[in-house]
């Protein structure tokens, strides 16, 4: 018999972390809100206001062009909007909290303001951010250091019922790519998320407002990235979903060579065939394409498949 533990989740899923499930939850309740994936995967549109993000940075310099570059996100399809503020791409170093916080409240509070239903997400490991973000209109907190940069973190979320994201980072963003080791790179990835879910949950953040991310490019290089890729199902612990986020990254063109003409399509590639592993969110930066991925691999799967949804969403 499974009986269910004060956190709403299933005592015989926190008892088998890291054991490879099929049984992904079909809904990750974020505050007031609830992502449903009943219709499918979902595609998380990225929006930085930095100045100097590896791909996008510098590109959305006023609120009102982050907005519309936000809604237009919507319209292509994207569930969820990811607001950063701070760069975590290779070397970056780490932003003041009073600038993060003036670049991504005007920001949550103005798209809040012109879509009241949108889902947002803020890309922060701050504490400090990550509650102003909540009481701004934010509804789930991306944390890259996966609640081990800020003490005050879990805490935050507890107290909003807010959607977490759950990353693997080794070091720093400053530091993460000066030759990163590890003895076995999908043990230590998949016994971090259980150390982590278990801290969660002993904060009182409830399972079903977790998401995990394994941190591609995130203090990894090729063939830890390629390992955890190829392994994506067993990542999934305990029915927690996966986020997974590969868009326009540098593996691309160390495994293949590509030209930064060629990363969009390479993303939509990847989103198509990690969805067919399983994964359901994938955050990205080129919307449209990847939607179309994601729906395809979707459309693809065998009737009875465990990763093809009880309905096909077929609109934006």
């Amino acid at each position: 018999m499974v009986t269910a533990n004060r956190s709403g989740f299933p005592e015989e899923n926190v008892n088998n972390l890291g054991k490879e499930s099929t049984d992904v939850r079909v809904t990750w309740r974020c505050g007031l809100r609830r992502v449903d994936f009943s219709d499918g995967g979902k595609i998380v549109g990225i929006l930085n206001v930095t100045p100097d993000s590896f791909s996008d940075g510098g590109s959305h310099p006023e609120v009102a062009d982050a907005v519309a570059h936000g809604l237009a996100m919507k319209r292509d399809g994207a569930a969820i909007l990811d607001v950063g503020g701070e760069s975590t791409r290779p070397g970056a170093t780490p932003v003041p909290l009073d600038l993060e916080l003036e670049r991504v409240i005007p920001v949550i509070k103005a798209l809040r303001a012109a879509d009241p239903e949108v889902v947002l997400s803020v890309d922060t490991s701050k504490a400090a951010v990550a509650r102003e973000a909540l009481a701004a209109g934010a509804d789930i907190v991306n944390d890259v250091t996966g609640l081990t940069g800020d003490a005050a973190m879990a805490e935050t979320v507890a107290a909003a019922g807010a959607g977490l994201v759950i990353m693997h980072l080794r070091g720093t963003p400053a530091t993460m790519q000066q030759a990163p080791e590890y003895e076995d790179v999908f043990r230590e990835v998949r016994s971090f998320f259980e150390r982590q879910i278990a801290l969660a949950l002993r904060s009182g953040i409830a399972a079903d407002q977790l998401v995990l991310d394994p941190g591609i490019g995130f203090g990894k290089n090729l063939e830890h990235n390629l390992t955890l890729l190829r392994r994506l199902g067993e990542l999934s612990v305990a029915g927690y979903p996966l986020m997974l986020g590969v868009s326009r990254k540098s593996m691309f063109r160390g495994l293949l060579g590509a030209e930064r003409a060629d990363l969009a399509a390479l993303t939509a590639a990847s989103t198509g065939l990690t969805r067919a592993r399983g994964v359901l969110l994938h955050r990205v930066h080129d919307v449209r394409v990847n939607w179309l991925a994601l729906r395809l691999a979707e459309a693809l799967q065998p009737e009875g498949n465990s990763i093809a949804p009880r309905r096909i969403s077929d609109s934006l």
